[in-house]
């Protein structure tokens, strides 16, 4: 009986483009559109150009396109940067209901920087994005998204799986091969979440690079013939038993092939955790609907999920990655600013007197009555300083399955996100990836140049 590595090797090696739904296909390119803005964006940070200056001094040139610098580098250092880039500032997309995972950055960018290294076609690159989904979505879901629960910060453990199938695929391996790629990837899983605690939080946007970085090099070991334990998802010691707690190991092939998890991604709208969105964008609601601003409030309840509340009640963030873990501080910001610019998330507005005074006024619980099947959906209860008492209860974000992005809005994004491409380039650039299955050769697709 073949191991449920072995198995999910098999599945995405067998996978055709023809096979693929028309709005599986379009969830896919959606997300790697949105991966590349993040990445633009990503890359004029600090934090990014100590990564990019690591790279450049330390990676071979090769032909895969740095995003925004102008640079070509060997597979897996371009993956890491663009990994890191696309996860840079709380972009990048996810996946709902949660298993811990950032498709865009563990498979996009992974998945670019080999299509363009082997001269993938569009087709190619959608077809392994959507192998490496269904693969990644699936160990997430065993894992029942425990390993948060011992201090791991999951993105940075699935990813690696996922991106090794993507990029493994778009380099032809064989069964065997992808099945190692798997098994190596058990050894590269990192990432912790104590910068949540005690800051640090710099370091956050490193582990989506790692992933990528550890996905390419995972696959380019398996093809080379390295190989890794066949069972190392639920051995003994594999991930399952060793990162995570209560994981349920049929879920890893459940429904292979039947059911597309590829359509639970996400495409996040604001600068913030995931976890803080829907209650964002119900502060938003409120603001409009009753025309009121940060400096009405007395008061704020945000009722949640269990991690809302275990994880992100951060009254007094330190700095701007601590606030963008920070339900409170992105509810606060919401009623003084525009969340769906991601510039104002911000010094600036961390140290804003009023913010940071609403910011410590807002008090989380846990969401009692709220529906079973969806632990995004929020309810905000803002308090007045004229007394009255004002209440939204909301379930889905912009971006999410329930609400996806159109063409539209999915370039309102993206335009926001490449504020640094010059005239017309943007949209042109969106415009082209929008007929990502008609490139023959992706590496003529040119991300390098701001």
């Amino acid at each position: 009986m073949p191991t449920a590595s072995q198995a999910l090797s098999e599945f995405a090696l067998a996978l055709r483009y023809e096979q693929i739904p028309a709005n599986v296909i379009e969830r896919a390119r959606s997300c790697i559109i949105d991966t590349i803005g993040a990445a633009f964006y990503g890359s004029r940070l600090p934090w990014s150009r100590i990564v990019l200056d690591f790279a450049r001094i330390n990676g071979a040139a090769g032909d895969a396109d740095v995003i925004g610098a102008g640079i070509k580098l060997r597979p897996p250092f371009a993956a890491m940067v663009n990994g890191a880039y696309a996860h840079a500032f709380e972009l990048d997309s996810m996946c709902q209901p949660s298993v811990g995972a950032h498709p865009g950055a563990s498979l996009g960018t992974p998945g670019l920087a080999v299509a363009q290294t082997f001269r993938a076609s569009g087709k190619d690159l959608l077809t392994a994005f959507v192998a490496g989904c269904e693969v990644m979505y699936r160990i997430g879901e065993a894992a029942h998204h425990s390993s948060e629960r011992l201090g791991f910060h999951a993105p940075g453990l699935l990813g690696v799986f996922g991106g090794a199938v993507t990029a493994g695929r778009l380099m032809g391996l064989d069964a065997g091969r992808m099945a190692n790629a798997l098994g190596i990837s058990g050894s590269l899983c990192c990432g912790l979440l104590e910068f949540s605690k005690s800051g640090g939080g710099m370091v956050k946007r490193l582990h989506q690079g790692r992933a990528s970085e550890g996905a390419v090099t995972a696959a380019m070991l398996a093809r080379e013939g390295y190989a890794g334990p066949p069972a190392v998802l639920e051995g003994k010691f594999g991930f399952l038993n060793v990162f995570c707690r209560d994981a349920d190991v049929t879920r890893l092939t459940a429904d292979l092939g039947k059911e597309w998890r590829t359509l639970r991604t996400t495409l996040k709208r604001y600068a913030c955790h995931s976890t803080a969105h829907v209650a964002v964008t119900a502060a938003l609601e409120l603001k409009s609907r009753e025309g009121i601003s940060g400096g009405d409030i007395d008061s704020i309840r945000i009722a949640g999920s269990e991690k809302l509340v275990s994880h992100h009640q951060i009254s007094e963030p330190t700095d701007v990655a601590m606030a963008q873990y920070s339900a409170p501080f992105s509810v606060a910001l919401a009623f003084f600013r525009d969340p769906r610019d991601p510039s104002v998330f911000s010094d600036e507005s961390l140290n804003d007197a009023a913010i940071r005074a609403l910011c410590r006024k807002v008090t989380l619980e846990h969401y009692a009555d709220g529906p079973r099947d969806n632990k995004l959906a929020s309810r905000v209860i803002v308090r007045m300083k004229d007394g009255r008492e004002l209440k939204q209860d909301m379930e889905y974000f912009p971006g999410m399955p329930q609400r996806p992005l159109n063409t539209e809005q999915l370039w309102e994004k993206f335009s926001r996100l490449t504020p640094a491409l010059p005239g017309e380039r943007a949209r042109r650039l969106f415009d082209r990836l929008l007929e990502l299955e008609k490139f023959g050769d992706l590496g003529e697709l040119d991300l390098g140049a701001a």
